[in-house]
């Protein structure tokens, strides 16, 4: 069994551009914090074998998804869940007055950066 404190500053940054903290991992995924800060969109970006849930805990932002079937954007706000399937391209920005965070599990563990791939999305990124 394992437990952990989100630690105070941010361990890395992820492909996309949010600060993150490493919080838990396991055989079959992670658990980051993420935070990205007012003002900042981050690069789009495809997974070649992960998938991730998120769930926003607080701030305001918007997140892009495009999968073979579908695309839309999608209001980013404390209590919201989304996924992002292996494949989907997504890209997503901080659109209030304070940090945007969020809570991302990806399964299965993060092989590391050579997983992501940047495209061009919906938005032009800061970072």
């Amino acid at each position: 069994m394992k437990q952990t404190t989100l630690p105070p500053l941010p361990d890395a940054t992820s492909p996309a551009g949010a600060d993150i903290r490493f919080i838990m991992d396991g055989t079959t995924g992670n658990m980051i914090h993420s935070t990205v800060p007012p003002g900042q969109i981050n690069r789009a970006t495809v997974h070649e074998t992960v998938s991730e849930f998120w769930y926003i805990l607080d701030g305001k932002g918007e997140i892009w998804r495009r999968d073979d079937t579908e695309e839309r954007i999608t209001p980013l706000v404390a209590g919201v869940s989304i996924d992002i399937p292996v494949g989907t391209v997504f890209q997503y920005r901080s659109t209030g007055d304070t940090p945007l965070k969020f809570i991302c599990i990806t399964m299965p563990p993060w092989p590391g950066d050579h997983e992501a791939t940047h495209l061009e999305g919906a938005w032009d990124p800061t970072v």
